[in-house]
């Protein structure tokens, strides 16, 4: 049992008001962030679930950490890490969902999103596909999830340095490939 401490009264460990707020803040990030990951809509959920899972246990056990954020992305890449590495990955995911169908953004498309024809979108998703990991990763953080350079390297523990390095492989990968598909 831990005390409140406004009332000082007993709460039960699974009463953690942070913990909802904690989900509603960070679940559509970090699901968006592992269907890009992992290319599939189902596993991304499990691996969601399983990070705030981590995260109720460090909320219980008094880890928490100071910066929720990147901690979450932290974890959130190692579990998707852990299910590509895994045997039965690969052939799971090929009968999984394609990539191409998976959305980037919430329901409500984007004037963005109109403008780019299927043809367009289908040649973006297959340049996306082929890049490394990690560029995948540092490009989907940098410029999906908006982070800056340094909080891209905080969050995967590597130098800001590396992250322009991966960055700038990502980009020019991605141009010499869509130049090739048009």
């Amino acid at each position: 049992m831990r005390v409140d401490s406004e009332s000082g009264r007993p709460r039960r460990v699974d009463d953690q008001p942070g913990h909802e707020a904690l989900v509603d803040a960070h679940h559509g990030r970090l699901l968006r962030l592992c269907r890009l990951l992992l290319r599939d809509p189902e596993e991304a959920k499990d691996v969601v679930q399983d990070v705030f899972m981590q995260a109720y246990a460090a909320q219980t056990q008094s880890r928490a950490p100071g910066d929720w954020a990147a901690w979450l992305t932290r974890v959130a890449i190692n579990a998707c890490h852990d299910r590509r590495r895994a045997g039965w990955w690969t052939r799971f995911r090929r009968s999984s969902a394609r990539i191409e169908e998976i959305p980037l953004v919430a329901a409500d498309p984007s004037p963005a999103d109109r403008a780019l024809s299927e043809e367009t979108r289908r040649h973006i998703w297959l340049a996306f596909d082929k890049l490394p990991d990690r560029q995948r990763q540092v490009f989907v953080l940098r410029y999906i999830e908006d982070l800056s350079t340094a909080e891209v390297a905080a969050t995967l523990g590597l130098s800001s340095g590396s992250v322009k390095r991966h960055l700038f492989r990502a980009i020019r990968r991605l141009r010499v490939t869509l130049r090739g598909a048009s």
